[in-house]
């Protein structure tokens, strides 16, 4: 019996591979291990969109491969992902230390690596054009909230990405499959279900189906045990009244929407290849915020990108102030080889790219407290993540994602069990973060 350790970097897009890859394994007698010094297999599934996501990725591999040396050598080390699957013949030759590499459509090959069947060192296949689905998930993180990807690769081919390349064109999955597997997902405990791709709102849209997302989301509505339903990745020119409808009369909806809007000058996002522009992405904004009046935005923005002067940072600034984001995570432009933007003129030094993104931040920062001092008195049902020895519970409104977004520290009441919701009386504000007790 083959014991497994998988360490998975990057997007929650990895994190549903990587269960994949965990059933796949257990079904074929293997057993999944949380200390690598414990397996007998130790697989990285790998992230390569820009230069932090790699540079970590690499360290792990290197980790990794400690532990396989002060094994003696007595453990398989298996690279796969999307660094991998960017590099493969870079990683042939400079990654002699990993016994296999794999792609992002190669999970399947996994158990027959693991139970020794001789299927080549390399193994980094296309992405086809077809969604290719893995079968069920085994859990590795906690069972109430869970992610589900409802397509593949991306057909936005913004100047910046290089995912179009890593993952293959936009393969929106069967809404067949989409729903047995979160039905499958709340059978196993999870009560809030993020849905997620490279850009939700393009679901539907390969297979030549208008506005297959409020459709879709209407029937996972209809599944028992899932109460929680979160939309991340939704590009501005593709958000419909039909999504919007649905998010605003659809209870089960999360009232929270991540809109990664890059960049508000006209030249800038031309320059992106965004089909988006200043004037469109205000207006979806307060179409939203006048249909659905407690709705939470998140947005992503992209600072120092080539060609970025002064006068456009003041205006990204401004643009900030104005549209006051509840939630909001911004970049410094990364020049990734083999994109359109790393052979632009104009490209912005480092230090002026880390000066805009802190004041970027800070600005934010400010916005944030704001709208978290406005929340006080304000009764709030939070998802209980985790809770203390001494009664402290913390927890995440509809208006925060998991891992990227704010918290509520609270004081709970006995029995409060992570996993479980609870209404909590919002007591105090901070810059991020919400505190206050269950009532």
């Amino acid at each position: 019996m083959k014991k497994v350790y998988i360490r998975t970097l990057g997007c929650e897009k990895n994190t549903v591979d990587s269960e994949n890859a965990a059933r796949l394994l257990t079904d074929a007698g293997c057993v999944i291990v949380n200390e690598p010094e414990k397996a007998d297999v130790l697989l990285v599934n790998t992230c390569g969109f820009i230069g932090d996501a790699k540079k970590q990725s690499v360290e792990a591999i290197f980790e990794l491969n400690e532990v396989k040396e002060s094994s003696g050598g007595n453990k398989l080390l298996i690279v796969s992902g999307c660094l991998t699957q960017r590099y493969t013949s870079e990683l042939e030759k400079e990654l002699p230390e990993a016994d296999y590499i794999l792609g992002v459509n190669d999970y399947d090959k996994l158990p027959a690596i693991v139970l020794g069947s001789d299927v080549g060192r390399v193994n980094a296949g296309s992405c086809g054009s077809t969604y290719k689905e893995l079968g069920s998930r085994q859990i590795l993180t906690v069972p109430w909230t869970r992610s589900i990807k409802i397509a593949e690769g991306c057909a936005n081919n913004c100047s910046y990405c290089i995912i179009p390349k890593i993952r293959g064109r936009y393969r929106s999955r069967r809404e067949e499959d989409i729903l047995n597997e979160a039905r499958q997902l709340a059978a196993e405990g999870c009560k809030e279900l993020v849905v997620i791709a490279q850009d939700v709102t393009f679901y539907g849209r390969d297979l030549g189906i208008s506005d297959a997302l409020p459709k879709l989301l209407r029937k996972i509505s209809g599944i028992d045990g899932i109460k929680w339903i979160r939309l991340m990745y939704c590009y501005e020119d593709e958000i419909t009244d039909g999504l919007i409808e649905e998010i605003r009369t659809n209870d089960k909806i999360c009232k929270y929407i991540d809109i990664p809007i890059q960049h508000c000058s006209d030249d800038i996002l031309k320059a992106m290849d965004r089909k988006s522009t200043h004037e469109t992405i205000v207006n979806t904004v307060t179409k939203l915020r006048k249909q659905i009046p407690d709705i939470a935005i998140r947005t992503t923005l992209i600072t120092g990108f080539p060609g970025e002067r002064a006068g456009q940072f003041d205006e990204l600034m401004e643009f900030i102030e104005s549209m006051r984001f509840e939630r909001l995570g911004a970049f410094s432009y990364s020049r990734e080889e083999g994109t359109k933007a790393a052979e632009m003129k104009g490209q912005v030094r480092s230090d002026v790219k880390a000066r805009r993104l802190d004041r970027i931040m800070s600005l934010q920062q400010r916005i944030s407290l704001e709208n978290n001092t406005k929340l006080i008195g304000r009764e709030l049902e939070v998802l209980v993540e985790e809770v203390e020895d001494d009664g402290t519970c913390i927890g995440r409104t509809y208006m925060d994602a998991p891992d990227i977004d704010n918290s509520v520290i609270f004081t709970g009441k006995p029995g409060t069990a992570p996993g479980s919701f609870a209404k909590v009386k919002i007591t105090d504000a901070f810059d991020y973060d919400l505190s206050g007790e269950e009532i």
